[in-house]
């Protein structure tokens, strides 16, 4: 479950390194989600999951629909690892 929740992150990284059309604010949401998930992850060790995470990522999911679907779809692909692992 870790590592397909990693190659997730590491789709959106590479998604975000293609330099799609997006602003300054939309970058930097999605940059600081990523930060979020790995803090999350990191802090996982038998913590207490961060629901306000898990609504970023919708609210993200929800930003980015529209205009970047692939994004959007690798968000989703997160949500489903994070709730498989309990997040």
């Amino acid at each position: 479950m870790l590592e397909n929740l990693q190659q997730h992150l590491q789709q959106l990284r590479d998604q975000l390194a293609q330099n799609p059309p997006m602003s300054a604010d939309e970058r930097a949401k999605l940059a600081s989600l990523i930060q979020e998930i790995e803090l999350q992850l990191a802090r996982d060790a038998g913590g207490v999951p961060d629901e306000s995470l898990v609504d970023g990522i919708n609210l993200a999911v929800e930003l980015f629909e529209a205009d970047h679907p692939t994004l959007a779809g690798t968000l989703r692909n997160i949500l489903q690892s994070l709730a498989s692992m309990g997040i």
